[in-house]
């Protein structure tokens, strides 16, 4: 694949490939196998719906990464990655769900043929694809290494993103605003859940001023009256009612790079707890905001928040927030630092996040959140544009 038809230019994946070869250096990894679909995207630029078998991406100190999987998706690798053929490897289909042999078998003898029978070799161990059969029968293939955990590698050295990225990111930002908008606009009373949802996702899909939307990592959280008291909830073919609120927690996605914006409305008029809970929020990202700077730490970010929802007695604890960028389904996280009052991860320039706080009660839940980038000098930009309150329609 031709790395003019790829998504970032080579320097770029140079820059990726020699931060984590000093990461591994760091945990003392001779070879990684990254089985993270996110991770696998990053370093070579693979692009498929192919993580529900087992692949992965090989990299030792020298040379260009290997991209390993089914062989009926070498071709999709070779259509995606930046590296050149010979570097993507296929196994054969009598491995996919087999009861007498396993894919980790021919991984297995690749890793031999390429004088790592002996070495330490890194996998993600904590990770959704990587099973635990499949980390049973690599270790018995190659009894003499040693396999060290590698979760989140990878993943870390996401975590501050180029300009290139950035570019990404800003275009799904717009189209996270539409979508958002979108849900906002058609929700009325009567309306079917599932319409709206179909009609956000057209929208996503269609995407803004010729960037076309690609499918995000989560499908639209989009709960109503009570179900609202649940954050990961999605749709059903229900009307919506006058006296409910609806939350809508959405991303655009562009080449796999995400924003994710929340913002919340409810038909009728909404209770005065709602509505001072709803103005506390809005305050407590603004202070978040203000407080998430360059050499402060991810903790002042929920202090700051949870100073302003103390006010009005919400007492809202955990996670408010968590990097995001480039990601495949189940989540659109990236899975290393939180914004929670226990991480002191030093904030850098060009981390970005999704500052998260829903507020999900017994009775009712709102979510009103943005995704922010970390600045040289001052407080986190906010990369889309859609006024911060409870959105009424009476």
């Amino acid at each position: 694949m031709p790395i003019e038809h790829t998504p970032f230019s080579k320097a770029e994946y140079d820059r990726r490939i020699a931060k984590t070869r000093q990461a591994m250096v760091a945990a003392g990894i001779d070879v990684l196998f990254a089985t993270d679909p996110s991770n696998q995207a990053w370093l070579t630029g693979y692009d498929g719906w192919s993580f529900y078998v087992h692949q992965g991406v090989i990299l030792s100190h020298e040379g260009d990464p290997l991209w390993w999987g089914r062989i009926q998706d070498a071709n999709g690798a070779r259509r995606t990655v930046w590296m050149e053929d010979e570097k993507v490897l296929g196994y054969a289909d009598r491995y996919i769900q087999s009861t007498t042999c396993h894919p980790m078998e021919d991984l297995a003898g690749h890793l031999r043929a390429l004088g790592f029978e002996n070495a330490r070799i890194g996998v993600e161990m904590e990770n959704y694809y990587y099973s635990a059969k499949a980390h049973a029968v690599l270790s018995t293939e190659l009894a003499g290494a040693t396999m060290v955990d590698a979760t989140a590698l990878v993943n870390w050295q996401r975590g501050v993103k180029s300009d290139e990225e950035m570019a990404f990111i800003r275009k799904a930002a717009k189209i996270s605003e539409k979508i958002v908008r979108v849900g906002l606009e058609k929700a009325e009373p009567g309306v079917l859940k599932n319409e709206l949802v179909a009609d956000i996702f057209h929208a996503g899909i269609t995407g803004v001023d010729g960037d076309w939307g690609d499918y995000p990592a989560i499908v639209p959280l989009t709960p109503s009256g009570i179900d609202a008291t649940a954050p990961h909830l999605t749709w059903n073919g229900n009307e919506m009612k006058a006296g409910e609120i609806t939350f809508f927690e959405l991303s655009g996605c562009y080449r796999r790079y995400h924003a994710p914006l929340c913002r919340s409305v409810f038909l009728g008029k909404p209770p005065q707890n709602m509505l001072d809970a709803s103005e506390a929020l809005t305050a407590g990202l603004e202070a978040g905001l203000e407080a998430a700077r360059a050499g402060n730490r991810a903790c002042d970010i929920a202090q700051a928040l949870n100073g302003e929802l103390a006010k009005v007695g919400i007492d809202r604890g955990g996670r408010c927030g968590y990097p995001i960028g480039l990601s495949y389904p189940p989540d659109w996280g990236e899975r290393t630092v939180s914004i929670r009052p226990t991480d002191e991860t030093v904030l850098q320039p060009g981390m970005t996040f999704h500052f998260m706080p829903g507020l999900w009660l017994d009775d009712w839940g709102l979510e009103t959140t943005e995704t922010i980038v970390i600045t040289e000098n001052g407080p986190a930009e906010a990369l889309c544009n859609v006024e911060r309150k409870l959105f009424i329609k009476d």
